[in-house]
């Protein structure tokens, strides 16, 4: 009998994109023993999805250590990240979105998308750059292991672990992988998913959109005026945008088929892509790769299994509207790794898991409506592009500046989109200590910091010239406004419990307007898991609940 090779881990992550490498590294600074399985060899380019990396993610990247590196790539340092909308590519400018170039991100102070209440505001950087730097970072960490050309084709799992069956795809050799934990971070063809059974629900088709990546080192010398990052082509003939790569040569051109083009094949690439580009037959390009797609809005109906979980992708699939699909699944990944290495250090009881589907799928729900409706209504703009929008003279210029300040309003708010990023909350959480303030609303553009339980802890500015973030603790962190409340007996119950928890004490007249208790408590992740001017009269209770040892008291700890 052939004896099968086992390999033991603590987690076992399956796909190793930037959703897995963020889980993967949050759990190796943890302390957890974990193993990356990824289908690509070492090194091979992703392709290329994702430009965008969200404010809330740049802050994960910022505690992981990563932030800097990716801050320094991607598009040249002084290029505008602008978003600016022509009749092509290469015509009249109807609108721009300015946006600061990554020379100017931590400086700027005027426009709409430098307000940002945190240390690390958004990033522009295709995912061919960023994931690289993630891999890098990943490979260096103790604990932290990436198997590259590893096929994961199944598992069983039992009461207290998971048997995976793996494959090395260049040798042949078949083997096992030992964990506690298996989370499929495996996009959305997700073979993890379909195996704990999940289905995804909601609309399969929004919108069918043909993509090319080109390089064409003639475009940038034609473009009128001032570069920017995304280019909106917004024309009767044929309407598309067109994303700056690398800043010099390098675009990735999006073309927004109609409803009545269903066939990708049968619409001429070449032609769309001069007619979005608004040059002739003699302009040279090269096609560099393609990736054609349909816009969706699909959910997971779960996002676990017992001991098997899934994240990003692999969980809901939407159009990438706010460039929110890879940030939304970073935003999973931060949620679930705090909870499992709580179950695994032993201070967290497993049924704590249960807040992980609980508290990321009605978000991931909701989100996904966010990207659908505004994906909705693009459309119909694009649609609606009227024939004189190129017309000389006065006619023509009052058409333009209607259309342009239709296009600004209606995309800036995706473009600068600090609701989505710090306004969401967890309002149906078993772990959050709730005390019957509803938590304020948001839109995709704006929100108001609130400390109501579920909520992001707002940010704020220390007196040492450091952020709030930075200050906190990997585990649970008691803010204190009013160091005259006693708080040992809530340090000692944690203690008692195992469970990591430090104070900080911030200053109480500068955080009069955002912290209206004098106590919060920070979760790992930064959300506010209780809140009040005092400890609790049963503490121990508390910290039970929110280390997942009980149910009991949500929505009344106080």
């Amino acid at each position: 009998m052939t004896t099968v090779q086992r390999i033991e881990t603590e987690v076992l992550v399956v796909g190793g994109g930037p959703v897995g490498l963020t889980l993967a590294m949050d759990l190796a600074s943890r302390g957890i023993d974990v193993t990356v399985a990824e289908l690509r060899h070492r090194g091979e380019p992703p392709s290329v999805k994702c430009n965008h990396v969200s404010a809330r993610s740049m802050e994960i990247f910022r505690r992981l250590g990563v932030a800097k590196k990716v801050r320094d790539a991607g598009l040249p340092p002084d290029y505008p990240n602008d978003v600016v909308f022509r009749t092509t590519a290469t015509g009249v400018e109807l609108a721009r979105i300015p946006i600061p170039s990554r020379a100017d991100r931590y400086t700027a102070t005027n426009g709409p998308d430098t307000w940002w209440p945190t240390p690390e505001p958004p990033h522009r950087i295709n995912q061919i750059y960023l994931e690289p730097i993630l891999h890098e970072h990943a490979a260096a960490m103790p604990g932290l292991v990436v198997r590259n050309r590893v096929r994961v084709s199944g598992f069983s799992q039992s009461g207290h672990d998971v048997i995976a069956r793996a494959e090395n795809l260049d040798s042949g050799e078949r083997f096992e992988i030992a964990c506690a934990y298996l989370v499929g971070c495996d996009g959305g063809r997700s073979a993890i998913r379909r195996e704990i059974g999940a289905r995804l629900h909601g609309d399969p088709v929004v919108q069918r959109v043909q993509s090319t990546v080109i390089r064409a080192p003639g475009l940038l010398p034609l473009i009128r005026g001032k570069p920017a990052w995304a280019n909106f082509s917004l024309n009767p003939r044929r309407t598309g945008n067109m994303y700056a790569i690398d800043g010099r040569e390098t675009w990735l051109i999006h073309n927004y088929l109609t409803r009545a083009e269903t066939d990708f094949d049968a619409v001429d690439r070449d032609a769309c892509i001069r007619l979005i580009l608004g040059v002739g037959p003699a302009f040279e390009y090269e096609v560099i790769g393609t990736e054609d797609w349909i816009g969706r809005r699909l959910v997971a109906d779960r996002f676990r299994d017992r001991r098997v979980f899934i994240c990003g992708d692999a969980a809901h699939v939407w159009v990438p509207m706010a460039g929110y699909g890879m940030n939304a699944g970073i935003a999973d990944a931060m949620d679930l790794s705090w909870q499992l290495a709580g179950v695994l250090e032993g201070w967290a009881a497993p049924p704590i898991l249960d807040a992980y589907e609980a508290e990321r799928l009605p978000i991931t729900d909701q989100v996904s409506r966010f990207a659908m409706d505004h994906a909705i209504t693009l459309a119909g703009q694009r649609g609606a592009v009227p024939d004189d929008i190129e017309a000389p003279g006065p006619v023509g210029d009052v058409v333009r500046a209607q259309v342009g300040s239709a296009a600004y309003d209606l995309n800036v708010n995706q473009y600068c989109c600090g609701g989505l990023n710090f306004g969401s909350f967890y309002d149906a959480s078993p772990i959050i200590a709730y005390d019957g303030e509803a938590a304020p609303g948001y839109t995709m553009s704006d929100f108001t910091p609130s400390t109501v339980p579920g909520c992001r802890v707002p940010h704020l500015w220390l007196r040492d010239g450091r952020p709030l973030y930075d200050a906190l603790g990997p585990g649970f962190t008691l803010l204190r406004r009013d160091r005259s409340v006693q708080v040992d007996t809530l340090v000692a119950a944690a203690a008692h419990r195992g469970v990591p928890l430090a104070v900080l004490d911030l200053d109480a007249e500068e955080t009069a307007a955002l912290y209206a208790r004098d106590l919060v408590l920070a979760r790992p992740d930064q959300h506010v898991a209780w809140r009040g001017d005092r400890v609790p009269a049963d503490p121990q209770a508390l910290i039970d609940l929110i280390r997942g040892a009980t149910s009991a008291g949500v929505r009344r700890a106080g």
